[in-house]
C-alpha cells in the first residue's frame, strides 16, 4: 500500500488536509527526482518508536537517509530550515534503527534534505542538498 493509500485509509473518504497533500507529493517528486539521479530507492516512512525517514536510497556503497521539506512558497525561509536539531537528533536514532534492522552492515550513511517548492498545487522546483548534516550527537554509527 502507498503512502498516499494509508494516509486515505486514515481519512476514510474525507478529502486529506492539504499539508498531507503537499506531503505526499513531494516525498514522490524527491523519490523520482533522486532516482533520476541514480540513487537506488530502498523504502520510504522508515518509522520507529524513536523517529521516522522519509526516504532511504542507497548510492553506491552509500546509505542515504532523506528527510523530504515541502512548501507551498520560498518567500519566508528555505524549506531546509525546518530540519533542526531536534529533528536531525529524531532522524539519527531512527536512522539507527533501520540500520539495527539490517543487523549493522559496515556501510558509510549521509543525511540529505530534498526541498521541493510548488506552485499552485504542482511541483516547481526540486532542490536535492546532498550530506547536509551529519549524524546528531551523541549518536555515531560504525
Amino acid at each position: 500500500m502507498s503512502v498516499a493509500e494509508r494516509i486515505k485509509s486514515w481519512w476514510r473518504g474525507v478529502e486529506l488536509p492539504v499539508h498531507l497533500q503537499y506531503g505526499v507529493l513531494g516525498e514522490r517528486a524527491a523519490k523520482k527526482h533522486l532516482k533520476r539521479q541514480g540513487l537506488k530507492f530502498l523504502t520510504a516512512n522508515f518509522r520507529s518508536d524513536r523517529g521516522e525517514v522519509d526516504l532511504v536510497f542507497r548510492d553506491d556503497d552509500c546509505l542515504v537517509f532523506v528527510e523530504v521539506k515541502t512548501r507551498s512558497s520560498d518567500e519566508w525561509v528555505r524549506p531546509a530550515a525546518a530540519v533542526n536539531k531536534e529533528r536531525r537528533r529524531r532522524l539519527s536514532r531512527a536512522a539507527l534503527d533501520y540500520l539495527r534492522l539490517l543487523k549493522n552492515p559496515q556501510v558509510k550513511l549521509r543525511f540529505d534534505i530534498v526541498e521541493v517548492l510548488l506552485e499552485e498545487g504542482a511541483v516547481r522546483e526540486v532542490r536535492h542538498l546532498p550530506n547536509t548534516f551529519a549524524m546528531e550527537r551523541p549518536y555515531r554509527y560504525g
